[in-house]
């Protein structure tokens, strides 16, 4: 994984800042790579795994005066990363309704543009593998939690996560879209 992310003598440059980065940077260079490899397992995409671990580290460098002094910084660091790529999903969810309910040409809604669309979603998610395409109806569409769609499934937590990151890289490759 490359490390795009850099602690140079600057990033802290004052008062107590300037005492904890050399600490914060110590941090960074143990939980990097291991905070990488687990956002590419649960994303399924090192470039999303990229961006996850960069993000959470850049917050976790804006708190750290605070969860540096946390029991678990590390746990910390992976609960952010987790409330990321929770937030991406959500925001995907909500594209993928959009989608459904806008009304095209921004005029009285067309009914045949309207099925149209409602068909490519439902081409697209017939398209993932039966897994994903339940994990992703479970959590995103009718809201249960990771656990709550594990149970129902017969999986870990981590597999459905895992199951809806893939479906979530599958639906945004048919529909071109992104995460905002």
């Amino acid at each position: 994984m490359l490390h795009v992310m850099t602690l140079g003598p600057d990033a802290a440059s004052t008062g107590e800042a300037a005492a904890w980065a050399p600490e914060f940077r110590d941090f960074f260079e143990d939980e990097y790579e291991r905070l990488g490899r687990a956002m590419f397992l649960l994303c399924g995409n090192a470039d999303d795994a990229e961006d996850l671990t960069q993000e959470a580290f850049l917050r976790l460098y804006e708190r750290w005066d605070r969860v540096r002094t946390m029991r678990s910084p590390d746990g910390y660091l992976y609960r952010t990363a987790m409330n990321l790529h929770r937030s991406r999903l959500r925001r995907l969810a909500a594209w993928a309704r959009r989608r459904l309910e806008d009304e095209p040409g921004g005029g009285g809604q067309d009914p045949g543009v309207t099925l149209e669309v409602k068909d490519q979603i439902a081409r697209a998610l017939g398209a993932l593998p039966a897994g994903q395409r339940a994990a992703l109806v479970l959590v995103e569409w009718l809201g249960m939690t990771d656990e709550e769609a594990g149970r129902i499934l017969g999986v870990a937590p981590v597999s459905v996560r895992v199951r809806i990151s893939r479906a979530r890289a599958g639906l945004r490759s048919q529909f071109g879209g992104d995460d905002g």
